[in-house]
């Protein structure tokens, strides 16, 4: 019997009753506890020990690019995927952070997700570990399994700390696959988690707090990340404050034909004098 087909015979416990809350309140991804017994589904562990499988995971992008743009470069293809990935363990730490200030394990083989078709992109997620790290006042904090921390600094600091443990073994592992360097795989980590954050509040109704959390958790731009949060207001003036941010890293979406030219956030249009920010190469 394997750890995931023990892990789906237990009850569910307090963090798979935080899943649930969560993935009622955002409504756009399924989210899990256990690794679900139908096919389709793959860890990150899986991924991350077979490159190869990106690869796999690019070609079919590829298809579905040239269906739809009838162009397919692999920038973009290596671009989308890059991202994608990432999005898995940005936004599972992200939206528990937010909504239920813990922060559950986050390596490789912590999560699993499930790809979509036509357009091959994760559309569910699965935590496979029963861990977190909590507040002191969190109602299960005295539970097996609960790893209490100070306050919400020490957990922003854990929920850091765990996405930039799968992050490095992801820029380890994909950028022998790529023509991308360090820097741009650790600029999309960054976007990720800043992203991830963001979108928490928003898809929840409190965009401004899911502003404030990512501001927490990136505080200080610590490296390997490349920046602090980038959010920042738009309008006023009496109108409504709205949001954006300043991608750190590019998807090479312009590079499609129809692809609209450059995104209006991308760190091109920024640092268009600094040579080649998006490109294969470390700077």
């Amino acid at each position: 019997m394997t750890a995931a087909t023990r892990l789906r015979e237990l009850p569910p416990g307090p963090l798979g009753e935080s899943l649930t809350r969560v993935s009622e309140r955002q409504g756009r991804f399924d989210l899990r506890y256990g690794r679900p017994a139908e096919p389709g589904w793959a860890t990150c562990a899986e991924l991350l020990a077979e490159p190869e499988r990106f690869d796999r995971w690019r070609a079919g992008l590829g298809g579905w690019l040239r269906q739809q743009y009838g162009e397919s470069h692999e920038r973009t293809t290596a671009g989308y995927v890059m991202s994608w990935y990432l999005w898995v363990p940005a936004y599972v730490g992200g939206l528990l952070f937010h909504h239920e200030r813990r922060v559950p394990a986050l390596g490789p083989a912590d999560l699993a997700f499930r790809m979509a078709r036509p357009r091959p992109h994760p559309d569910a997620m699965a935590v496979l570990s029963p861990g977190f790290a909590c507040l002191p006042d969190d109602p299960a904090a005295g539970t097996p399994g609960a790893d209490v921390v100070a306050d919400e600094r020490a957990l922003a600091a854990v929920l850091r700390g765990r996405f930039a443990g799968h992050a490095a073994r992801f820029v380890d592992a994909y950028g022998k696959t790529v023509r991308m360097g360090k820097r741009m795989l650790w600029a999309a980590a960054t976007d990720a988690l800043d992203n991830a954050l963001w979108l928490s509040g928003r898809y929840s109704g409190d965009e401004g707090a899911g502003v404030l959390d990512a501001g927490l958790v990136l505080e200080g731009g610590p490296a390997p990340f490349t920046s602090a949060s980038t959010l920042r207001p738009v309008g006023g003036d009496g109108g409504p404050v709205e949001w954006t941010r300043r991608r750190e890293s590019c998807c090479f979406h312009y590079l499609l034909d129809n692809g609209q030219g450059t995104c209006s956030t991308c760190p091109r249009l920024s640092r268009k004098n600094s040579g080649d920010p998006c490109g294969a190469r470390d700077e």
